[in-house]
């Protein structure tokens, strides 16, 4: 099974290039320039060239803070781009998994959201990944929407990556308390796209296709990651580092964030079987990964 990825620098491009090649998958990844979701014209010919029997589309503008100021791009990329990408699949007859965010939902809810809960982003980012949203379920059936929320991985720029280059310098950091999440590892996002593309593949059963939320199990405010973070870096021989827990009002930034980010996967693990393991445990394999490179 050939699948091919939108995108090369992204955590779940780089995490889905770690795939062991003796599971059967090859992985493909494609981006600027031969396939630039910026011009969406590019999108079509490079995915042809490439025969993908699953394409999967990870490329995004990604910039939370600065799309606020860069609503063109953003919608370009993860709109636009996006839609592109889904047209281009239907065109091959190929399915497309199309991974999408949990900034699509306001936050206001008390429990963890469900596929079916209304959409309100409130930034331009999840308002453009909601368009990019629409647009793929517009341009095929034959698809799979994955939502996720709080990705790290070894690779790119990410929460986990943040946390350890301030352990380095600093005794105290002070971490949002009042945003709840579930921390995901792009490494297991890796591994359920690729038990999610095999059944595609094999099997035309519509139930298969739509919306699903994918997200590491339990769940943690952003302080509560950080000092797991943290436990972790200490264990492994580095400083102690302690948390200061603050509200979101204490840390404006450009883009609101939702304060509920939880996503829940019962349609997915009943659909796919898929369940991501404990985010601790998968905090701990990324840790390894990263402190053993320094």
């Amino acid at each position: 099974m050939r699948i091919v990825v939108t995108g090369k620098e992204g955590q779940v491009v780089q995490s889905l290039c770690e795939i062991d090649p003796g599971l059967g998958v090859e992985i493909v990844a494609v981006g600027r320039p031969e396939l630039d979701l910026a011009m969406p014209a590019t999108v079509l010919p490079a995915l042809e060239a490439l025969r993908p029997d699953v394409v999967v589309s990870a490329a995004a503008y990604t910039a939370v803070d600065k799309a606020e100021g860069e609503p063109e791009a953003a919608f370009a990329i993860n709109g636009d781009g996006a839609g592109a990408v889904a047209r281009a699949a239907a065109a091959l007859g190929v399915p497309v998994i199309h991974l999408s965010t949990d900034y699509v939902f306001d936050g206001s809810k008390a429990e963890p959201y469900v596929e079916t809960d209304v959409t309100g982003p409130l930034s331009v980012y999840g308002r453009s990944k909601l368009e990019g949203e629409r647009q793929g379920a517009a341009a095929t059936d034959n698809h799979v929407l994955l939502r996720t929320c709080w990705v790290y991985s070894p690779f790119g720029a990410n929460f986990v990556k943040t946390m350890l280059r301030l352990a380095e310098s600093r005794d105290v950091v002070s971490v949002v308390a009042d945003q709840r999440g579930r921390p995901t590892s792009a490494l297991d996002i890796a591994s359920a796209v690729i038990a999610v593309a095999r059944r595609l593949v094999a099997d035309p059963d519509p139930a298969l296709r739509g919306t699903f939320h994918l997200a590491g199990s339990g769940e943690a405010s952003w302080a509560d990651f950080a000092e797991a973070i943290f436990d972790g870096f200490e264990k492994r021989g580095g400083r102690h580092v302690s948390v200061t827990r603050i509200a979101t009002a204490d840390y404006p930034t450009p883009a609101t964030r939702p304060q509920n980010s939880r996503l829940a996967t019962d349609k997915l693990a009943s659909t796919f079987g898929v369940v991501l393991p404990d985010w601790r445990q998968s905090l701990d394999r990324v840790l390894d990964t990263l402190l053993a490179k320094g």
